[in-house]
């Protein structure tokens, strides 16, 4: 351990920098899905909608047909950071366009439900009152069931976030395992008091 971190020290004091193994592939747009430029923003649009991606100024960015293929600006260990993180942000932009983000959640606990009336989320979480969540514009959330809701939307970090924010209403215990939980999330589970 100790002597790869300093061979990678070494070579980068030497001015010899590894290519990053996420940036240097090439980021294909599906059929359906076209990418213009204007400055620094990179417009995406596809069938379920359209994305904006601020690009930074370290990476540069080329089309070529239907792929996108990103490039550090200089040999600076920003540069060289940013650019597999770039490029795993625009793959998701233009998977998001072209088909979308959703996650599952579950809901454990006796009474414990959902519904969808309009643009509300209504939870019945064993509080004395129920929990009125608005629905963002251009989300969409639905309730197969009573014990399982969905999120989908276009944004992967918008739909992760609105995932979070109802789970955060109650989190799961790991007395009973009650909660809002990702479906197949392992929540740890501890004995409870004995007499």
């Amino acid at each position: 351990m100790f002597l790869a971190k300093f061979c990678v020290a070494f070579i980068s004091r030497r001015g010899i920098w590894i290519m990053s193994r996420v940036g240097k592939y090439p980021v294909v747009m599906p059929q359906g899905v076209t990418c213009t430029r204007e400055g620094q923003v990179v417009l995406v649009k596809g069938p379920q909608g359209q994305l904006k991606f601020p690009l930074p100024s370290e990476v540069l960015l080329t089309q070529d047909n239907q792929s996108l293929t990103l490039a550090p600006a200089d040999k600076t260990a920003v540069a060289r950071r940013l650019w597999g993180t770039t490029r795993s942000l625009l793959e998701n932009v233009v998977q998001g366009v072209f088909q979308g983000f959703k996650l599952d959640l579950e809901i454990q606990g006796v009474g414990y439900r959902a519904s969808v009336q309009g643009k509300i989320l209504k939870l019945q979480l064993g509080y004395s009152h129920d929990i009125d969540f608005p629905i963002p514009e251009g989300m969409k959330i639905t309730c197969e069931k009573p014990t399982a809701i969905t999120v989908w939307g276009i944004d992967r970090q918008k739909v992760g976030q609105i995932a979070a924010n109802i789970q955060s209403y109650r989190p799961p215990e790991p007395y009973k395992g009650k909660g809002i939980r990702r479906a197949g999330q392992f929540v740890f589970r501890k004995e409870g008091k004995k007499k």
